[in-house]
Parts: structure tokens; sequence; C-alpha cells
């Protein structure tokens, strides 16, 4: 019996297995690339018939949304997620005349797309800046980590806690390494000091995130995490803003931060004294 049990057990891990391999996800990035460069959502052939699509954190009518207004991408970047049969893509549109700065999260079901949630931000949004998101990015190596190197599932994650953890409890330490660089809307932690930890700026100690989402993935080192960031528009108080944060970890430490943060209003009601967005 026990046999017969564990026979069942391996056959039911082969069967996810198969159905969520990373050459079917980066198909589906593939796909939701050239959707939205085209501005087609009939590109992404596994759409479930029960799809949730959201936009900075609402229901959004797929037809009416971002996804079909054709886009000059100057950049994408996409990590892929095994264990929990997820995807996240970074976007990057700097040279047309609406630069916009999107990242997009989709979740899987039996190789179906169950859910797509993009943060959608431009001009206003928090330190926006798509010519200086791009320039600061094209700086940095994201390559895949070699295969004797990486970092475990768990220590990759852990990072990232670690980081929102600080937020709330300034005695916390967070694995930084050395150099360390957070790039926020288009304004860059490093560009005065490329060759320290200069994630540590500005991180608050009284802000409890919320609702964290994970997407992990080991061959690229990397932790993409959606959350609620309580007090960021100061313009609605506490309630908290679509927010993604993607940490680049390297031998159990952080060497990139990248953000997208979503406001309500123009300016985050900071009335232009929040971080510059300009190079």
């Amino acid at each position: 019996m026990l046999a017969s049990i564990l026979m069942a057990c391996a056959s039911l891990a082969a069967t996810a297995s198969a159905e969520c391999s990373r050459a079917m996800l980066k198909d589906a990035t593939d796909q939701y690339v050239a959707a939205q460069s085209n501005g087609h959502r009939s590109e992404i052939t596994a759409l479930a018939s029960n799809l949730t699509y959201t936009e900075n954190e609402k229901p959004v009518d797929i037809t009416k949304g971002v996804l079909v207004q054709p886009l000059k991408l100057d950049h994408n970047r996409s990590i892929h997620d095994t264990t929990e049969c997820a995807t996240f893509t970074e976007l990057i549109v700097a040279t047309s005349d609406h630069q916009y700065v999107i990242g997009t999260r989709m979740l899987f079901t039996d190789s179906k797309i169950t859910t797509i949630e993009s943060i959608v931000t431009d001009k206003g949004d928090w330190a926006f800046n798509a010519t200086g998101y791009l320039y600061w990015d094209s700086m940095e190596n994201w390559d895949p980590i070699p295969e004797a190197k990486r970092d475990t599932r768990a220590v990759i994650k852990a990072a990232g806690d670690a980081y929102f953890d600080r937020f709330d409890n300034a005695s916390v330490v967070v694995p930084f390494g050395t150099p360390c660089a957070r790039l926020e809307g288009g304004a860059y932690t490093g560009r005065a000091n490329s060759t320290e930890n200069t994630c540590n700026l500005g991180l608050p100690s009284t802000i409890k995130v919320t609702n964290p989402r994970y997407v992990v993935d080991e061959e690229m080192g990397v932790v993409d995490i959606f959350l609620g960031f309580p007090g960021l528009d100061r313009s609605q108080g506490q309630d908290p803003m679509p927010d993604s944060h993607v940490f680049r970890v390297e031998g159990g430490k952080i060497r990139y931060i990248h953000t997208v943060s979503s406001c309500v209003n123009a300016g985050c009601g900071l009335n232009g004294t929040g971080p510059p967005s300009s190079l």
C-alpha cells in the first residue's frame, strides 16, 4: 500500500513538473511581450476562460487595458518560477512620446494563465523616468547565475523578506552586498558611488507592507515581490499603493533592486519633494 501511495505521489509530482516547465513559462512570457509590443492580446494563446486581469490592483477589461496598446519596448526581462507556476516581466518604454515602466505577474493552472496583474507606471508615478530606468538597467548585469553558484529558493526569498522586514524594524539586518544599488522609477542610488552599498539609503522604519506575492527564479537569482506600500502616495494617507520590488541576489547578498510603484495622484502627493527622477 505504501509503495502504491509513493508511486502515485511521484507520478503527480512528475505531472505537475511537466505542466509547469520552464519552457512553458518562457513561451508564455515571450507571447506576452509580443502581445504588448503589437497590441494584440490574441498573441497570448494560453489565457484561461476565467482569467483575472488587473492594472494597478484594479480589475480591467483586458480588451481595454494597456495590453491592447502597441508599445515600442526598449527593454524586457522575464523570470520564471516553476515551483509556484508563475512569471514576472519587466518592460521599459523609454523612446516613445508616452513612456512607461510596467511590471507584470502571471499565474498559471494546468498550463493556462489564470491571473495577469500589471503595475503600469508613467509620468507622475513614484520617481518616474523611463529614460533613467533604461539607462541604469543597461549598466547592470542580470545574466543567469552559473549553476554551481546559484542560491536556493529559500535564500533568495529570505533576502527580499529581510528588506521589507527592515521597513518596520530598523534592527533587522538585510543581506546587502557590496556593491548594491536600488533603481526607483528612474532614480538610482548608485549614481554617485557605484562601488558601495547604496541600497540601504532612505529606508523607512515604521512601514508594514501588505499582501506580498512572490515569483522566484533560482537560475536568475531573482525574486519579485508584488505588494501594497502604505503611505507611498501621501495624498492617500496610509492606503497601500501597488508596488513591485525585484531583487537580484548573488551569493546570498542583494546586488540590485528595481522598484515600480503606482500612485493615485501625479507626484504621489509630495509636491515635488520626492526622490529625484533625473539622471
